[in-house]
């Protein structure tokens, strides 16, 4: 019979030292067959475990002391003696879940990291430059936020949704876009063998099940549009309001811009002696120059406006780089949300019924044009950088038209602002 070591206590195991010597000491703790406690010459401590495992033996380490404690270390020993009783060596185990690991982790890929491989993959299929930067631009202003330190491999279905559903009923065009793009990273992903099973950004048989269909909810009407009556009241509120994302919906309010073209404004596109904005064509949806007259409201606002040493945005975001898009979403929704907690009906599109958006700015200065002044249409047109005919866009693209555009722009921010100009304005009532 093999002598039963005696059971040391904890306290027994904490007053262990080395005798003395160059070599590593083992004590027996007793408690499991073969269990020690190794102590070096220098004091360092941890447990082994002395087992034959078939025909080998084998000293199997179970953790130091005392992060390990004598009865973790008993439960560890035990664990192991059941896994070589049913056939199974603790070490090789342990090597394969290495193994495993090592494999998962060079499979591993975040979604960021997946999105500049799969768009350097696909080069060849970008016509130009401006259409890889839409790539670049939908997917970091909408799903990099969520999804960029997320791992491929761990994406799913609800995951996809969280970044879809915010603008699915507002942005439709755009989110239908970004689905389909982030189908082809994922796709991309698991091709290069970073991720397995169904891409949870797939349309058919997946999302079609959860979301209205895009044709559907664009048939519902286009972005939810300021009222006419409530433009005023809202502008007076989104004054009251700081920082720069507050700032930023005011110059879109004014300059009837698009979000993107605010967002990615620089100073050095801005004249404020010359109360002009001339945004580059490589920043335009339309891919032409456009200028845009700025009221002498918007030139105030701009004046007052601090700037970042070292950043050329107007309006920066806190980290450095340009505000998202969700970023002018979220104060119009604060500001409906604070409206009606204050006891009025927010501020909500006449026809759908739906609280106004960013883009939907741009509708009320349409209908202001059309119903409250006498300016031509075409150059209401203008002032949006809509895709008209050439020969009316050169004609407006002429000093004299600018200025015409100057004083449209003025009455609008008037008008904004509570007040009314002679001239143009048609007065009503």
């Amino acid at each position: 019979m093999p002598k039963i070591a005696e059971e040391l206590t904890a306290l027994d195991v904490k007053r262990l030292a080395h005798p003395g010597g160059k070599r590593n000491v083992l004590f027996s703790v007793g408690g499991v067959t073969g269990l020690y406690l190794q102590v070096t010459p220098k004091g360092g401590r941890s447990w082994v475990l002395r087992v034959k495992v078939g025909k080998l033996r084998r000293d199997l380490g179970l953790g130091s002391f005392p992060t390990v404690t004598l009865s973790q270390a008993r439960d560890k020993a035990r664990e192991a003696r059941d896994k070589i009783e049913r056939g199974i060596d603790p070490v090789e185990e342990r090597k394969a879940i290495k193994a495993a690991l090592i494999a998962a982790q060079r499979r591993g890929l975040t979604f960021a990291d997946a999105v500049d491989r799969a768009l350097a993959a696909k080069l060849d299929a970008f016509k130009n430059p401006k259409h890889r930067q839409q790539w670049e631009n939908t997917l970091a202003t909408y799903a990099i936020p969520d999804l960029g330190k997320m791992l491929v491999q761990d994406i799913g279905t609800q995951d996809i949704l969280r970044v879809l559903k915010p603008i699915w009923m507002d942005k439709t065009e755009t989110a239908s876009r970004l689905r389909g793009r982030i189908e082809a990273v994922l796709s991309w992903a698991t091709v290069a063998g970073h991720r397995t099973g169904d891409n949870p950004a797939r349309w058919a048989g997946n999302l079609k099940e959860l979301l209205p269909p895009p044709s559907k909810v664009a048939n519902e009407g286009n972005h939810p549009a300021l009222a006419l009556e409530d433009a005023p009241r809202w502008y007076a509120a989104l004054q009251t309001r700081e920082g720069f994302g507050a700032r930023a919906l005011e110059l879109a309010a004014l300059t009837a811009t698009r979000s993107q073209e605010v967002r990615g404004a620089l100073w050095d596109e801005i004249d404020l002696d010359k109360a002009l904005w001339i945004i580059p064509a490589a920043r335009m949806k339309m891919d032409r120059e456009h200028r845009v007259p700025l009221s002498p409201r918007a030139v105030e606002m701009l004046r007052a406006l601090p700037k970042m040493e070292g950043n050329p945005l107007v309006f920066p975001a806190a980290r450095g780089g340009q505000l998202s898009d969700m970023t002018l979403s979220a104060t119009m929704k604060r500001m409906h949300e604070s409206d009606i907690s204050q006891g009025g009906a927010g501020y909500l599109d006449r026809v759908s019924k739906r609280p106004a958006v960013p883009h939907g700015l741009r509708s009320t200065f349409r209908d202001w044009a059309a119903e409250m002044t006498s300016y031509p249409g075409d150059m209401a047109e203008v002032a949006l950088a809509h895709k008209i005919s050439n020969a009316v866009e050169a004609s407006y693209r002429r000093g004299d038209m600018i200025e015409k555009r100057r004083r449209m722009m003025a009455d609008w921010a008037d008008f904004m602002g509570g007040k009314v100009r002679g001239g143009k304005v048609v007065r009503l009532g």
